[in-house]
């Protein structure tokens, strides 16, 4: 979590925040797209992604969380959405609306780093045959990234 975060939440303690976020749905050559099982909440399938730090563009803090959550370097190929109708209480008791865009990413390079401090598994899976997704947003996220909408807007 970033420092200005960190303070923030001391500031406010779990009361409701609106925070901006980045993620991708990262599409393989053959059509397969990454999902990740996530440690928290612990064990739900889910988009790599994170939030957006200070001073970062929205398309900065996809390519970087997805990075960090992957191993992946990836190269953002449309803005599928922004997804903003949300509110998520976190594993530790944090409460925020996120406000997050979604990028339809294609890999470049990196390796893929299937297990790491925010990944349980990583997993490249046809579109039709994505496991059970752990919130509202993320499904719809998937739904309209699969149909290869741009510019929704919920």
């Amino acid at each position: 979590m970033d420092a200005w975060l960190r303070r923030l939440r001391d500031a406010v303690g779990t009361d409701l925040l609106m925070i901006k976020s980045a993620a991708g749905w990262i599409e393989a050559e053959d059509g397969r797209v990454l999902m990740q099982k996530r440690r928290e909440p612990e064990g739900s399938w889910g988009f790599p992604g994170g939030i957006v730090d200070l001073g970062e563009s929205v398309a900065e803090a996809a390519i970087r969380e997805i990075r960090e959550e992957t191993g992946l370097d990836v190269v953002p190929t449309r803005l599928v959405g922004i997804y903003s109708k949300y509110l998520v209480t976190l594993a530790n008791g944090d409460r925020c609306q996120t406000v997050t865009s979604f990028f339809a990413c294609r890999p470049v390079g990196g390796r893929l780093d299937r297990e790491n401090a925010e990944s349980a598994a990583l997993r490249w899976l046809a579109p039709d045959a994505l496991p059970p997704l752990y919130c509202e947003q993320h499904r719809d996220m998937a739904r309209d990234a699969a149909a290869g909408a741009t510019g929704v807007f919920r």
